[in-house]
């Protein structure tokens, strides 16, 4: 009976995705595609919304589905050292984000949240990092000398709760990526992030379930793909993360070769299969960064920043204003444009800092 069930559900899914319309444009949002494929003309946040679940079907395409219960399993999170950092406690953790793969993470606490029958909550921010193949993680906390990198350690002098989870595939997190069923290093991050904030939502000195995401590079667009599958994140900052697939190094097609570029098997391997018509690419950063709307976003892309185009940045943003518009809070999307190279210097991270403060601290 379940095999015959599972089958039919499998046949009208793949139905589905045959019959999907063709992609609407990155760059206008406000069309949507109704029941019958017709494109239609978004002027309610309800049709909005059926646009939106187009974009994460998209993004869902070249990733993988994002799980559901069956990867769930008990976080049984366990402290592998402590160390006294200033005024918090930076604790190196594991935890259980699916059946067979523990994520590395630093947890930064303010020790005034640790003090004996302390009963205050404190906000938490979750911080992701660029990459970095030496240290991970260890770069937002300070480890590793890299100058304009250690925002966790910031954030929790500032009296944050900060958790850094290592990305899949660099420095000491190597999870089997096939073996654990993933189709994409990209999601099995998000999902690393997602039970991450589960983490932070069982510990008793937390505010649990409103919290910010801040990364910077690699780190600047898994919070953008984290939040965007995840609402418990409600300020999203993204440093050097971010431009149009089709602007990515000017387009240059060699770098949407297998295991180039966004195409590694940490990211997203089936980019590849876009070579030559990246416009068809079924997600770009336009949606996604529109698929946050109401929620607050700062971007901070640096004029000189060699990975990442700052004018298509721009162009990114013009396309999902009127999202943000149409939820009456155009004042929610930020960008900035440092006159630097690829980097987080002190005034944007500075900006990065009040701006959490304003929206998460309750």
């Amino acid at each position: 009976m379940f095999r015959a069930a599972f089958l039919i559900a499998m046949t009208f899914t793949m139905t589905l995705h045959a019959a999907e319309p063709p992609r609407l444009p990155r760059d206008n949002l406000l069309v949507f595609h109704d029941a019958t494929g017709a494109v239609k003309d978004v002027r309610t946040v309800a049709e909005w919304q059926l646009r939106r679940a187009e974009i994460l079907r998209g993004m869902q395409t070249v990733m993988g589905k994002l799980p559901g219960d069956e990867k769930r399993c008990p976080l049984d999170v366990r402290i592998e050292e402590e160390t006294a950092v200033g005024t918090s406690i930076r604790r190196l953790i594991t935890y259980a984000s699916e059946p067979g793969s523990r994520v590395p993470a630093y947890l930064c606490i303010p020790k005034a949240a640790l003090a004996p029958n302390s009963s205050k909550k404190f906000p938490a921010v979750l911080c992701l990092h660029g990459t970095d193949n030496k240290v991970g993680h260890g770069v937002v906390v300070g480890l590793g000398g890299k100058a304009n990198r250690q925002y966790a350690a910031e954030l929790a002098e500032r009296g944050f709760v900060t958790l850094s989870p290592s990305y899949p595939l660099l420095a000491n997190y190597q999870p089997d990526i096939a073996a654990l069923k993933w189709e994409s290093g990209t999601l099995k991050a998000v999902w690393d992030n997602i039970r991450g904030l589960d983490v932070l939502d069982a510990l008793p000195f937390v505010q649990s379930g409103k919290y910010a995401a801040i990364g910077h590079s690699l780190g600047g667009h898994n919070a953008v793909y984290t939040a965007v599958f995840d609402d418990r994140i409600q300020t999203v900052v993204s440093s050097c993360g971010l431009d149009s697939y089709l602007d990515y190094y000017d387009g240059n097609e060699k770098n949407w070769f297998p295991e180039k570029g966004w195409c590694q098997t940490r990211y997203m391997l089936k980019l590849a299969n876009y070579r030559g018509r990246l416009e068809e690419i079924p997600f770009d950063f336009h949606e996604m960064i529109g698929a946050l709307a109401p929620r607050n976003v700062f971007i901070a892309a640096p004029l000189h920043d060699g990975n990442f185009r700052s004018a298509s940045v721009d162009k990114i943003i013009t396309a999902a204003k009127p999202i943000f518009a149409l939820y009456g809070h155009t004042e929610r999307l930020q960008v900035a444009h440092p006159d630097c190279d690829h980097d987080f210097p002190n005034e944007m991270r500075e900006a990065a800092y009040r701006l959490i403060e304003e929206t998460i601290t309750r």
